[in-house]
């Protein structure tokens, strides 16, 4: 890989962790880049390293969301331990499958987000407030609330140890529309559990030898530094504003590698 290939990767690194701080989906940038970047390398290799950069930057982010808005530490326990081993489970069987068949899934889940980004012109709102002043958010049941969340951090685990993209996104989705939590408040939470959804798949990951260290490292250090900025920009200014930018990059990149594995 030459440098310029590398440096391209860095500048992607820190975009992907600034909006993944925002709103979610960071991997719907960094995930194509380095599939492209990485040619024949084996996807499994590529899953690794961008589990890596993705970990270290979200906890950054959620780090920083803690100092404003306080973690549920119950629905991080539950949530984060099954997503841990959802994840782990996801990253077993991504290591097990062919190439040829997960980057046309990859593209197949990166047009599905993207869609479904396009679909909802709300999505990223500040809150109850941004949907009118007579909407008043219904707060679950606490047992239902229990398995929501078991199911949230298990099953999205597992959509982010096997492929990835969007798993931040589905989270916030998760955590906003059905638990009923607000958007900026719940992200010091969701970051948590996401740090666990990276955290279980990149264990697997390692132990295989699929993560190329050197490239991780220096991709997780401009993440982090994208994250701490998107972090503060999202308690400062609220997230609305990176929906438009996420929807053209990862339009950009769903046709560059279409191009790349079609053409």
């Amino acid at each position: 890989m030459d440098w310029q290939t590398v440096l391209a990767l860095l500048a992607v690194a820190a975009m992907a962790g600034w909006i993944d701080a925002v709103v979610g989906g960071g991997g719907l940038l960094q995930l194509p880049a380095l599939l492209i970047a990485g040619g024949s390398l084996p996807v499994a290799s590529v899953l690794g390293t961008n589990k890596l950069a993705a970990t270290l930057g979200t906890l950054a982010a959620a780090l920083t969301y803690r100092r404003k808005y306080p973690i549920s530490r119950k629905v991080v326990a539950v949530g984060g331990g099954t997503a841990v081993v959802g994840s782990a489970g996801g990253a077993v069987v991504a290591t097990a499958i062919s190439s040829d068949f997960l980057r046309p899934l990859i593209l197949l889940l990166l047009v599905a987000v993207a869609v479904f980004v396009l679909l909802r012109p709300r999505f990223g709102a500040d809150g109850p407030e941004s949907e009118g002043p007579d909407v008043q958010r219904q707060t679950p049941e606490r047992h239902r609330v229990a398995w929501l969340v078991l199911l949230a951090g298990g099953g999205i685990g597992f959509y982010d140890g096997l492929v990835g993209p969007g798993t931040g996104t589905f989270l916030i989705i998760a955590f906003t529309s059905v638990l009923g939590l607000e958007f900026i408040r719940a992200l010091s939470t969701v970051k948590m559990i996401n740090v666990g959804t990276n955290l279980g798949a990149l264990l697997v990951f390692a132990v295989q030898g699929q993560v190329l260290w050197v490239l991780g490292l220096g991709m997780s250090l401009f993440n982090v530094a994208g994250a701490l900025v998107g972090a503060r920009m999202t308690m400062a200014r609220g997230s609305g504003f990176v929906r438009s930018v996420l929807l053209i990059v990862v339009v950009v990149m769903v046709m560059r590698l279409g191009y790349a594995e079609f053409a």
